[in-house]
């Protein structure tokens, strides 16, 4: 591959708290790894291994200590904080554990919530894309609904709907079935294929199910902020 296939470039890149003081401690340790795109990569290692670290990093939440890290072929490092912002509005999107659904919103109106606070409103044509996605995801039948009404496996759902709503190169899960009965589990995780498969966007997913892992393309795995393993899963 070229560079230009790479969606997420990362070299020598180490991620260190307390810089300077006493208690500094270094999590991340020169990780060079890249994503190509339309790739669907699991990240995998025990608890402190540093994948959230990681997911962070890549997810333009934190600035790496050191390093270089290309998003799209720009290089992110020198970017400030109001650029940073705008480049993951515009490029990532966030599945979490949590879905972080907003209690007094309608499903519809959580699904836009990533349009209010990139553009200040939401358009006729960006409700209308909600419910498409809603409706692409399972839930035509719950768009007025809140996520008191709604199941855990449902909010979830919505939380992904959320996370494809500005059409992201790349969609960041931390956990997202973790939350879930294996049932719901599986029926999420199924989706976030059939997603990965009819958009061609780019999914890096943090789990600790070997059982979903290698339902991925490729595992990456960490160990004491180290990358441990990076395979392709042979079908």
């Amino acid at each position: 591959m070229n560079g230009g296939d790479f969606l997420i470039e990362l070299d020598n890149v180490r991620k260190a708290y307390n810089v300077g003081q006493p208690n500094e401690a270094e999590v991340l340790h020169g990780l060079d790894l890249n994503v190509a795109r339309g790739e669907f990569m699991a990240l995998i290692g025990p608890s402190g291994s540093g994948k959230s670290t990681l997911l962070n990093i890549v997810g333009l939440l934190e600035r790496m200590s050191s390093g270089r890290y290309l998003l799209q072929g720009e290089e992110v490092q020198a970017l400030d904080d109001t650029a940073l912002t705008l480049r993951r509005r515009s490029t990532l999107g966030f599945v979490f554990q949590f879905h972080h659904l907003l209690p007094a919103f309608s499903a519809v109106e959580n699904v836009t919530l990533p349009v209010l606070m990139a553009e200040g409103r939401v358009a006729a044509r960006h409700e209308q894309q909600a419910r498409e996605l809603l409706a692409a995801v399972g839930l035509s039948r719950a768009f007025d609904k809140r996520p008191s009404e709604l199941s855990g496996g449902m909010q979830q759902r919505v939380a992904i709907a959320r996370a494809l709503v500005m059409n992201p190169a790349l969609v960041l899960a931390d956990e997202p079935t973790g939350n879930l009965d294996t049932a719901s589990s599986d029926e999420v995780f199924a989706l976030l294929r059939r997603m990965h498969a009819e958009r061609g966007t780019s999914f890096v997913v943090v789990t600790h199910d070997p059982r979903l892992a290698a339902r991925c393309d490729r595992i990456v795995e960490l160990v004491d902020g180290r990358i441990a393993r990076d395979q392709k899963v042979e079908r």
